[in-house]
């Protein structure tokens, strides 16, 4: 139930939210604070040799190239046939589109003293025009309860909106912001949209409505009896074109499963929860890990990456075609990994199409580097439409 024409979105104009931005530094500074000169991490500078222009430094299979950014007609551009009327707006479209870069522009290195600490979570949301008047905001029921506190149904501008609302015990609020923070740098008609933050007491996370709750009571509370093949076809295309989103933006989720996919009014499936999502491969500190569905390099190093998202979309395809239950329904959680070690994988669920228990045998490949990217499976799901 995606209607987005209603979010408005301020321009980044501040230059204290662009972290990106580096001022005067030099070209040799540049290429310092780049390295290890990983693929689409990039910043900008004041042009060394152009006053009132800028460089645009992104870094590419281990080099660096610099793009002379012209300040010309109260305009920005880099070749003169794309003009932007500030820098966070020339970032924004090449974040989306390299068009003509050696790269999109995927992971921004943040300019000296930035850190998420203190107030920098609430400073980033309200300078980049994600702050929410609270007062057109109208709290409606409990819907559930999640990793900081509950969920409720809510009313904003006249449209039905989620409340995620910060538990008063927790009084850090920037691990509980961290999730819209990083919503606000995706975009994606799977993924659930962020509308906006009010601040205040209790902070609220506002997020688009999804009316038929998540993916798993879903399944549960109707079944067979009135799930399809073509309804399962096209929530498992929806969850991987969302998940090859992430994926292209370097965002790891780490906790992809049934429950974590919300269904919208018109049966759309989207990915949400993104409060334990971080960018690129990342360790995790030991804790409470959902054995079952998580990557067994994860579970015993603690590693995290996109392949181990993808090992975690396998266990998802399993829940999706057996109709919710749980998996390894003979294994005890504590011996998962061993089971996973010994080489053994869940059997097919009953009337799974042959062709999505390959892709689920696929996701479940020992080595990360054997399992296919979510790019690949998402091709793959979509030539499977014929069949259904």
């Amino acid at each position: 139930m995606s209607d987005n024409n209603w979010v408005t979105r301020q321009p980044k104009l501040k230059g204290e939210s662009m972290i990106w931005f580096h001022g005067k530094i030099s070209r040799e500074e540049a290429e310092q604070l780049l390295k290890p000169w990983k693929t689409g991490q990039y910043l900008v500078r004041d042009s060394t040799h152009f006053p009132g222009d800028y460089t645009l430094s992104v870094s590419v299979s281990g080099k660096v190239e610099h793009y002379h950014v012209i300040y010309k007609d109260r305009k920005l551009t880099i070749d003169e046939e794309g003009f932007f009327d500030d820098l966070a707006k020339l970032v924004e479209h090449y974040e989306d589109d390299a068009d003509g870069l050696v790269s999109n522009l995927i992971t921004p290195v943040p300019k000296k003293g930035y850190a998420f600490k203190e107030n920098n979570v609430q400073f980033h949301l309200q300078n980049e025009g994600w702050a929410i008047n609270r007062n057109e905001i109208i709290v409606g029921k409990v819907l559930g309860s999640g990793q900081f506190g509950e969920v409720k149904e809510g009313e904003y501008k006249s449209k039905k909106v989620a409340l995620k609302a910060m538990n008063e015990s927790q009084r850090n609020l920037d691990p509980f912001l961290a999730e819209a923070s990083i919503m606000t740098q995706l975009r994606h008609r799977n993924l659930v949209q962020l509308i906006g933050v009010a601040l205040g007491n209790p902070v609220y996370i506002v997020l688009e409505f999804m009316a038929k709750g998540n993916l798993l009571d879903y399944l549960r509370s109707r079944g067979r009896a009135v799930v399809t093949k073509k309804q399962q076809l096209d929530f498992s295309k929806n969850i991987a074109a969302g998940m090859s989103y992430l994926e292209s933006k370097k965002f790891v989720h780490r906790d992809l499963a049934a429950r974590n996919i919300l269904i919208s009014e018109d049966d759309t499936a989207k990915v949400s929860d993104f409060g334990l999502a971080k960018d690129d491969t990342v360790m995790m500190d030991s804790g409470k890990i959902p054995v079952k569905w998580t990557a067994p390099e994860a579970v015993r190093k603690n590693i995290y990456s996109a392949k181990s998202d993808v090992w975690s979309f396998g266990v998802l395809l399993w829940e999706l075609y057996s109709f919710g239950r749980v998996p390894y329904p003979r294994v005890p959680a504590d011996n998962v990994i061993a089971y996973i070690e010994e080489g053994c994988r869940m059997q097919s669920p009953e009337d799974c199409p042959e062709h999505i228990y390959k892709i689920m045998q696929q996701c479940w490949s020992f080595q990360p580097e054997n399992r296919p990217t979510f790019h690949r499976i998402s091709t793959q799901l979509d030539s499977l439409t014929p069949f259904f």
